[in-house]
Parts: structure tokens; C-alpha cells; sequence
């Protein structure tokens, strides 16, 4: 059974997307007891997320109240930061994504230049896409381990100038609203989780310039006692040639199966790859070394996961970030699986590339923001 949080969230989002309009099509869809949508619904009304207006029509029985959300008049702003893009969006209180758009960025440009190009981002993202919409709340996904929910990153390996950093307190100070910061794998996890609804206990990896990692658990993502879960980033495998690490730690995964490994194998054999985008662009194109070497990245990030799915069990494994893209590193993955997984385990195990894309991360962190912030004020709000 989904926990309360769970359904909650649910409710609002198949009331947002239009797929329910009554208690009964809540009832339907999430197929749990009509008491447990009462109590979904009736805690929503109280908060003043939802209304009941008219009634539908009957299909034998009383005919349904229906329900719609109450307009809040305003956008969240949410952004996930990469090593050397950060993509910006906007949201509706519902949790419907309205804009996205990538900049780029050089996260070691420090905190300070990066925040002033992320509130010009916001600004320009605002008035294309919301003009003269109130800013409600700021969400923020970095690649580094987060002190969730304070807001505080801890020790970063690959952002020089930005250990035990304030980020949520800067954001606030900056926004004057409410500000939600994260992990870009965690934000991910929560997004991809929200919209397949079905994807049960899932591992979920973030393969791009670097690789993160996030169990959701019971519809929750698991933390740790630190918060800092999901370093698979550093689990060291064979093959890895002992190559040094970001950590400073040798035969990591991040060193052969991460975007940048691929880059630096591959610029190091004299081809023309600068960025995990060229290296996409030159295994679409079936270049031969190149689909070799991501297949065999793939590979051992199987060989990563394998032994967590042997001892997690999850329902599924989805691979989200931007080499996700690439059917040839999701298949190596997945073969690699199925080759080192139980076969009890891998019998209903799905394991697929990520359905929510380079979104992930902004309708994680819409989820978070709706957690966080009072949704009764935010109701009552109108654009200025």
C-alpha cells in the first residue's frame, strides 16, 4: 500500500493532468479504498490545494462532487547544476514542468558567479515563460553530497570552492521565498519515481559527466544516517585499470564508466571529444572505438550495480542522466544484469533508461518544494 505522502501527491498530480475529476476516478485510478481517498481528499480541502465544485454526471449511482485545483498565482523555480551546464525551469504549484532551458555554466567558477547566473536564468526563463507570475518557492539539485534538508553541501570532490557551502541560505537570502536544495541524483530519483507512479523499490543511477546513485524505498528515497547515500559513484570495480579518482582514491567506477572517463580514454587516443556531449554525438554516429569503449562503460556499472540488486532486490533499475540516451550503455547495463544477478531477482526486475529525461531533477525537485513549502498561503496568492 502507498504511504499517505505517497497518495497525496498522486491525487494532486492526476487532478492537475486532468486523468481524475472526482473521488470516485482518484478511487479507480489508485486502486485503493474509497475511505482512504475520503481521507486523501479531505485533508487536501482542508489545505485548500483543491475545490469542490458541481457535481458530474451520475453512472448509476450519486452523482460525483468535482474536484480541480485551487490556483495558486505563481511558479516555483527550480535548476539542476552539471559540471558545465545548468538547466533551469520553471513549475506550476501542481507540479506540471511550464519551461526548461539548458545555459552553460562552470560549476568551479565558485558559489557567488554561479548563483548570479542562475537568478539571470531564472529572471529570462520568467518573463518568456511567466510574466508578471509571483515567485512562490526555489529548488536547487547539485552534483555533490547535500546536508538534505538544510541545504548544505559536504565536501564536493569535483566543485573546488563550494565544501560546506550554504546553498539554501543563499537562495533564500537571495529569493526571499522558500528554498529547497538537494542532490541532482536524489531530485532525479524523486522525479523519475513521481512520474512512472509504478516503478516500486527502484535504484536509481545518474550517469553523466559523473555517476550518482538513490534507493526509493516505500515510495521514499533513502537517506542514510548522514544524508549521504548512493556514493556509487566510488564503489571500486575491476577492470578499472587503477586509475586515479576525483576522491583520490584509486579504481573507482567514476574513472571508467562516468562521461568524463569516457572523454579522457577517448581524447587520449586522439579523438576529437571534449565533452559527454561528443562522446553521445560520436556513438550515434557508430563510431567504432567509441561504441566499443561506452559498451564496455556500461558493463561495469552493471558490475557496480549487481551486487546492490543482489542485496536490495528491487522491482527496478532505471538509468537516467545524459548517457541514458545511449541504447548501447543501457543494454551493456542490463546484460551485465542479467549475467550477475540472481536469476530469481532479475525474473521481474525492470530495468530501463529513464522516462522522465534531463528533467528528472526539476520535477524531483517540484515534489520537494510541495513537501516543504505551505501550500494554504501559496493558495491565496495572486500574480502581482
Amino acid at each position: 500500500m502507498s504511504d499517505p505522502a505517497s497518495l497525496r501527491e498522486q491525487a494532486l498530480s492526476l487532478l492537475a493532468s486532468g486523468k481524475a475529476a472526482s473521488r470516485a476516478d482518484l478511487v479507480e485510478t489508485l486502486q485503493v479504498a474509497p475511505s482512504t481517498v475520503s481521507s486523501v481528499v479531505r485533508r487536501l480541502l482542508e489545505e485548500g490545494a483543491i475545490l469542490e465544485e458541481g457535481v458530474g454526471a451520475s453512472t448509476g449511482g450519486r452523482r460525483p462532487k468535482i474536484l480541480r485545483l485551487r490556483e495558486a498565482g505563481g511558479v516555483f523555480a527550480v535548476a539542476e547544476l552539471g559540471g558545465r551546464h545548468a538547466r533551469v525551469g520553471l513549475c506550476l504549484p501542481s507540479g506540471a514542468l511550464l519551461a526548461a532551458e539548458e545555459h552553460a555554466i562552470d560549476i568551479g567558477a565558485g558559489p557567488e558567479a554561479i548563483f548570479d547566473a542562475v537568478t539571470e536564468a531564472f529572471d529570462g526563463v520568467r518573463a518568456a515563460h511567466a510574466p508578471g507570475q509571483r515567485l512562490l518557492a526555489v529548488g536547487m539539485a547539485l552534483p555533490g553530497p547535500v546536508d538534505f534538508p538544510h541545504g548544505r553541501l559536504i565536501g564536493p570532490s569535483r566543485m573546488p570552492g563550494w565544501s560546506g557551502y550554504d546553498v539554501q541560505s543563499d537562495l533564500r537570502d537571495r529569493f526571499e521565498v522558500t528554498a529547497v536544495v538537494d542532490n541532482d541524483a536524489k531530485a532525479a530519483a524523486i522525479g523519475e519515481h513521481v512520474t512512472r507512479r509504478d516503478a516500486g523499490d527502484m535504484i536509481y543511477v545518474k550517469a553523466g559527466t559523473g555517476i550518482g546513485g538513490c534507493l526509493v524505498s516505500g515510495a521514499q528515497v533513502y537517506r542514510g544516517g548522514r544524508g549521504l547515500s548512493g556514493d556509487v559513484t566510488h564503489v571500486r570495480v575491476a577492470d578499472s585499470g587503477e586509475r586515479e579518482c576525483s576522491c583520490g582514491s584509486r579504481g573507482c567506477l567514476e574513472t571508467v564508466a562516468s562521461g568524463a572517463a569516457l572523454v579522457r580514454e577517448l581524447a587520449g587516443r586522439g579523438l576529437p571529444v571534449a565533452s559527454t556531449g561528443d562522446v553521445i554525438a560520436a556513438t550515434v554516429n557508430a563510431d567504432p572505438a567509441v561504441v566499443t569503449l561506452v559498451r564496455q562503460a556500461g558493463r561495469l556499472l552493471g558490475v557496480a550495480l549487481s551486487g546492490l540488486v543482489n542485496f536490495l532486490n528491487p522491482d527496478s533499475v532505471v538509468i537516467g542522466g545524459a548517457l541514458s540516451s545511449l541504447d548501447v550503455y543501457v543494454a551493456a547495463v542490463k546484460g551485465m544484469l542479467y549475467e550477475r544477478c540472481l536469476p530469481p531477482l532479475t525474473q521481474s526486475l525492470s530495468i530501463e533508461a529513464s522516462v522522465a529525461g534531463p528533467d528528472a531533477a526539476l520535477i524531483g525537485l517540484s515534489h520537494l518544494i510541495r513537501e516543504t513549502a505551505d501550500i494554504r498561503p501559496l493558495a491565496d496568492i495572486r500574480p502581482s
